[in-house]
């Protein structure tokens, strides 16, 4: 019932940007703390990035912290993740994930390659 469609990776060279998008169907997103994850191949998932729902509180892994934004608008049921000064090690499968909720969409590449 809750759908998650994760979009905008793509390929680009050390020290571009991307902005990934979430959106959710099928529920309302306001009321959850919202996650941005990453897979690498043949790597444990990652948490990357959360906000909350009451206050926007954000966190990040420090690996990404100054470089990434996590944000949401509520009224659209969509969380993003702007990505900037890529690097190499930042390639991955994105995925978004709502609140404890396990239904994870197909995840968008992100491949970072000179």
């Amino acid at each position: 019932q809750v759908h998650v469609v994760e979009s905008g990776g793509g390929l680009v060279q050390p020290g571009g940007s991307l902005r990934l998008t979430c959106t959710v169907s099928g529920f309302t997103i306001s009321t959850f703390d919202m996650s941005w994850y990453r897979q690498a191949p043949e790597k444990e998932r990652e948490l990357v990035a959360t906000i909350t729902s009451t206050t926007s509180f954000t966190t990040y892994t420090d690996s990404v912290k100054g470089r990434f934004t996590i944000s949401r608008d509520d009224a659209k049921n969509t969380l993003y993740l702007q990505m900037n000064s890529l690097k190499p090690e930042d390639a991955a499968v994105y995925y978004c994930k709502v609140g404890r909720f396990s239904a994870w969409g197909q995840g968008t590449q992100v491949t970072v390659s000179s």
